[in-house]
């Protein structure tokens, strides 16, 4: 990216060109991504194409104020650190499915190399909100919860809350290698994203979920749900998440729940 596409960038997120690429500013990077930018599947449901390269990505984040799911926000917002000067590797992660880690390049996480290696993650929905250090086993307190990363063999698995979330594979992958990955997710009936619509973002006090018709609020250990109309559906999405739609987009699997 150049000078005025990282300008545009962090505008997007609300913060300012910082000073040093140290822990700090990371910490600060990805708490208002967080609050900033969706984790949302509307690309799938609207029948638009995801493109794993960093200008396509970054192009939707900035210029098009949308967000998406983890290929598309960590993509994004690796592309955002590698040009404020960190240094940068993608990973392939296999996530807990209830039974077993599932299968490699599932999910992609971003690992930043400071003074220690650390684990960012934007794009996996309910995570953590702050780097998390990944050559340590105790458990590291965050405003998401509490996250131990875990040595697996040559891998590291990472747990939140006491559930595993995903184990993550330590070597280094190019944003071309989740192709596949992505594009069954966008594509096949048996992928959670075809199945479902899902748009979330990170509050102040918690977050606020838009699965399908369901608004789902969060403030601290209070929990609402409400089912929405169509009109009240378009104004969550415009007024929650700063995006405008003409229609309420419908799960594109047949017999799915929107």
């Amino acid at each position: 990216m150049d000078e005025a596409r990282v300008d545009a960038y962090l505008d997007r997120i609300g913060v300012p060109r910082p000073a040093a690429a140290d822990l700090a500013t990371l910490r600060t990077l990805q708490r208002a991504h967080l609050a900033t930018v969706p984790f949302e599947n509307l690309s799938v449901h609207l029948g638009e194409k995801i493109v794993l390269q960093p200008a396509a990505l970054v192009a939707k984040v900035v210029d098009r104020r949308r967000g998406g799911f983890c290929y598309e926000l960590n993509g994004a917002f690796a592309a955002l650190l590698t040009a404020l000067g960190y240094e940068v590797t993608l990973h392939s992660c296999r996530v807990w499915t209830g039974r077993r880690f599932g299968v490699p390049l599932d999910h992609m996480a971003v690992r930043v190399q400071l003074d220690a290696p650390y684990l960012v993650d934007v794009g996996f929905g309910k995570f953590a909100h702050h780097p998390l250090r990944m050559d340590v086993t105790d458990a590291q307190p965050d405003p998401g919860g509490v996250y131990e990363v875990l040595p697996q063999g040559p891998d590291l698995a990472v747990r939140g809350d006491g559930t595993w979330e995903y184990l993550l594979d330590q070597r280094p992958y190019e944003l071309l290698d989740f192709t596949p990955l992505c594009w069954w997710h966008r594509t096949s009936p048996e992928s959670h994203f075809t199945r479902k619509l899902t748009c979330s973002i990170v509050t102040g006090t918690g977050r606020v979920t838009l699965s399908g018709r369901t608004l789902i609020t969060t403030a601290g250990a209070e929990r609402t749900e409400r089912i929405l109309d169509d009109a009240e559906i378009l104004a969550v999405y415009h007024d929650a998440f700063g995006i405008a739609l003409d229609a309420v987009p419908a799960a594109q699997v047949e017999g799915a729940t929107a």
